[in-house]
């Protein structure tokens, strides 16, 4: 059988060829439709590529808030939301036409360009490669306008329809989605393997210009979530988004650094981690000109710069911002605009490493370390004696010796020692050994504590099923603000004591790392996101004998006159202040009277037809809030509920009914109590307030006692179970310790 072989490649042509065969091909015009897929090939290589482009012109536009949506990484999906000054409609038309901008007319201003994009080909390119919908409405415009494009030029949304933008609804400022990215560009499409890892490239885009772009609000989700991956505020500083965006462990190293040199013609600042940071793989957020661009000279001095301060392998974090002379860079010299060239590249890298090397060499001082003999608290036992051969002072041979530290150490149980046993004591406690009948006894007591004043009772009500629109939008608010890894921070958390009641501090430990939280914040947020989550079904705290409402919120009024006439005396201000206060208790219990039926379905809140108040919500079973707080609530339910829409009623309303429940601050203790000679011992608190020499009151010794204790074993548990972090929190976390980088620092000592 014969099979015919291909002629293997490569092989040279045969000098006997036709004739026709060796003359030169006709050269021809590329299709215009060709050009400008091949161009666009150039520029948008990736969606992360597209979306850089369109965040240029969004910031260009004086965007202050950005809002980014993705579909599997990009490709199928991809929109940006801006609020900037928008775009006219008779623009429209011209809009994704190559070599169409407002930012330059002629060649010579490239040496003056100040803005991101330039050559008027980022809307063309994605306009051939994707389908792309523009939705704009500028300040002086009644409507706003939405336009589709193909290939550059406006085409129907619909067949049969025509071509022309058509008005419709939308807010000031431009919506540009792209959809179907590579859709005729098959074999692009599928060189990508997968849309996680484009999605962490656009992730990777977003959070260098969130980093840079002061004034400018982020925020970027994948379709289908209900939390964001990035979301900055138009106030953060830059470390602040930093750290919302690579985490406490980088904000919390990092070293300010500015440089200026006129001879050179630059100005350069950023921020870099110090020596006690360093991970596997550097990483450089740059920006030349405000322009975020790579440069692997840049990058490699910097690496060079560090190799004297970090361990082999180690890599730092670095933001860099330069400022160069217009006249000096070139911004033409890539399709994607991601490298540039500019004069003196030498000296100023050099200049800039020199600056960095010497802040670092300023917080690489040397380190002194306290250190004591023995720890407060620890006693010394020693080993019961053993009838041998060697007598009782012979040392004792382990059966397995086990390095007592590891690198790795996790804490897994609540009740190993804490590190308020390291502190100086703030209660009296008693020093006695502690057997397992004293421990059983020590938790009967606790929960005794835990539950005096409280008689509970099963009510035979059925619970109510929530349906409002109002409190499911509420509900969802919380999810859209939620932060992920402080959630699961808190989740895994094992509380390790309270700090500080009157800054309300308290340590806690997740995996390897010890935080100091703000526990005040995080209940205030714990008990708002418990009034949704349970809204209309709140057990109640039942008050007997019943008090007067109106003699409740007199108390508070009452207060706050005597505080302002000690702050502002007798002006005529100060005066008609005082006059409103002393009216206010009259209004605001007839307001609350007149809405009983409401305050007692929704928020467990009774009031008598003659104005006594029977009960108060219960939230958290265990937990008793201050009750010297209630006047100031009742009497804040007046002017700072809004009792006219239903949403805001119920959002202002559980925000001060979380302040009411979230623990108050308590007076440091008399200095009497934190002298060096109490004894300490780790345990439950025994016996009672100090004698008439410490001259504590005995409420504020029994309230610190009994937070102490429902810190510990209410609300703590409950924020570990319930918990959904939000952003919003994480400016009331502070990492105090990291026991990997605690032993890096000793390595390095």
């Amino acid at each position: 059988m014969d099979v015919d072989m291909m002629e293997p490649r490569g092989t040279k042509r045969p000098i006997e060829e036709p004739e026709a065969s060796r003359k030169p091909r006709k050269i021809r015009a590329l299709d215009p439709d060709v050009v400008n897929k091949i161009a666009a090939g150039e520029i948008i290589v990736a969606p992360m590529h597209a979306l850089k482009e369109l965040i240029e012109n969004a910031v260009d536009a004086g965007s202050t808030s950005l809002e980014i949506l993705v579909k599997e990484g990009g490709l199928k999906l991809l929109q940006i939301t801006d609020n900037g000054h928008g775009i006219e409609r008779e623009d429209l038309p011209i809009l994704c036409e190559r070599f169409t901008t407002s930012k330059l007319k002629e060649f010579e201003d490239l040496t003056s360009i100040a803005t991101y994009g330039f050559r008027g080909e980022a809307l063309a390119s994605i306009s051939h490669i994707a389908h792309l919908t523009v939705t704009t409405k500028t300040a002086d415009s009644s409507c706003a306008w939405r336009a589709h494009y193909s290939d550059g030029k406006l085409v129907p949304s619909k067949p049969g329809q025509s071509a022309e933008p058509k008005a419709t609804a939308g807010r000031g400022g431009t919506q540009i989605t792209v959809e179907d990215l590579f859709y005729n560009v098959p074999t692009r499409r599928r060189a990508f393997r997968s849309a996680s890892e484009e999605y962490a490239k656009v992730l990777d885009v977003v959070g260098r210009y969130a980093v840079h772009c002061s004034g400018v609000a982020f925020s970027c989700r994948k379709h289908g979530d209900a939390g964001v991956s990035i979301s900055t505020t138009a106030a953060s500083n830059t470390i602040d988004r930093i750290r919302q965006i690579h985490g406490s462990a980088v904000a919390n190293e990092l070293v300010e650094f500015s440089v200026k040199d006129d001879k050179l013609g630059f100005s350069s600042s950023g921020l870099a981690t110090n020596a006690n940071y360093h991970v596997k793989r550097t990483t450089i957020l740059l920006f030349i000109n405000h322009r975020s661009v790579e440069s692997t000279a840049i990058k490699r001095a910097v690496e060079q710069t560090y190799s004297a301060f970090l361990p082999k392998g180690g890599h730092p974090f670095v933001y860099l911002d330069i400022e160069i002379e217009p006249h000096r860079l070139d911004v033409n010299v890539h399709p994607t605009k991601r490298e540039v060239n500019f004069l003196n590249e030498d000296e100023i890298i050099e200049t800039i490493c020199d600056e960095i090397r010497s802040k670092l060499a300023q917080v690489d001082s040397s380190r002194t370390f306290l250190t004591q003999t023995l720890l407060p608290s620890v006693q010394t036992l020693a080993p019961p004696n053993r009838d041998t051969e060697a007598g009782p002072s012979a040392p004792k041979t382990p059966a397995a010796s086990k390095k007592p530290y590891e690198n790795n150490l996790v804490r897994t149980d609540s009740r190993v020692r804490k590190i308020t046993s390291m502190l100086t004591p703030t209660m009296h406690r008693t020093s006695t050994t502690t057997t397992d009948a004293d421990a059983a006894a020590q938790a009967t007591a606790t929960q005794t504590f835990l539950d005096e004043g409280f008689q509970y009772e099963t009510t035979d009500r059925e619970p109510l099923k929530v349906t409002l629109t109002s409190v499911k939008a509420l509900r969802a608010t919380v999810r859209n603000a939620m932060h992920n890894t402080l959630t699961e921070t808190i989740a895994g958390h094992t509380y390790v004591g309270l700090v500080d009641e009157q800054r309300r501090v308290a340590a806690i430990q997740s995996g390897v790392k010890l935080y100091l939280i703000d526990y005040g914040m995080f209940c205030n947020e714990f008990f708002y996101q418990v009034g949704l989550t349970d809204f209309g079904n709140f057990g109640t705290i039942k008050l007997d004998p019943a008090p007067k409402l109106i003699d409740i919120i007199r108390i508070a009024a009452d207060a706050a006159i005597e505080n302002m006439q000690l702050q502002a005396g007798n002006t005529a201000a100060a005066k008609e202040e005082r006059e409103i206060f002393t009216k206010a208790p009259e209004t605001v219990a007839q307001t609350l009277i007149d809405r009983r039926e409401m305050l007692s379905e929704y928020f467990s809140i009774e009031i008598s037809d003659d104005g006594h108040l029977l009960t108060i919500p219960l939230l958290l079973k265990g937990y008793l809030p201050s009750l010297g707080k209630l006047p100031r609530f009742l009497m804040r339910l007046g002017p700072y509920v809004n009792w006219e829409d239903e949403q805001e009623c119920f959002r202002t309303f559980l925000r001060e009914l979380a302040a009411f429940y979230a623990p108050e601050k308590l007076p440091r203790q008399a200095s009497s109590m934190q002298n060096g000679n109490s004894q300490v011992q780790e345990g439950e608190y025994q016996g009672g307030p100090q004698d008439a020499e410490d001259e504590e009151d005995e409420y504020i010794w029994t309230r610190r006692a009994q937070m102490v204790r429902m810190l510990e074993h209410v609300v703590f548990p409950a924020l570990r179970a319930r918990l959904v972090a939000t952003t919003g929190l994480l400016k009331g976390v502070v990492e105090v310790a990291d026991l990997k980088g605690l032993y890096r620092v000793f390595e390095r000592c």
